[in-house]
């Protein structure tokens, strides 16, 4: 690798909040929040909505994740007509 052209690479934890599951990895993702790590180290976080803990194909789990009423939207713009009109 060439030196100084690369971010720096560091432990990082990922926080996944829907499944209350965490794990620590290494990344070049930053963030200026920390949290202490099992091992008494304090370490940046980042927050994630999906994680292996809570994705339906490593769960088996099915859910619905409807951001900004996008099930209403496609609902009303796909809506078939009733028989009486």
């Amino acid at each position: 690798m060439k030196p100084g052209i690369h971010p720096e690479y560091h432990a990082v934890v990922f926080r996944d909040q829907a499944a209350n599951y965490a794990f620590l990895t290494r990344s070049t993702a930053t963030s200026a929040q920390t949290v202490q790590w099992e091992d008494g180290k304090t370490y940046p976080v980042i927050d994630v909505e999906v994680s292996s803990a809570s994705h339906p194909f490593y769960t088996g789990n099915s859910r619905v994740v409807d951001t900004a009423g996008r099930v209403e939207r496609f609902n009303r713009r796909y809506q078939r007509p009733t028989s009486g009109d």
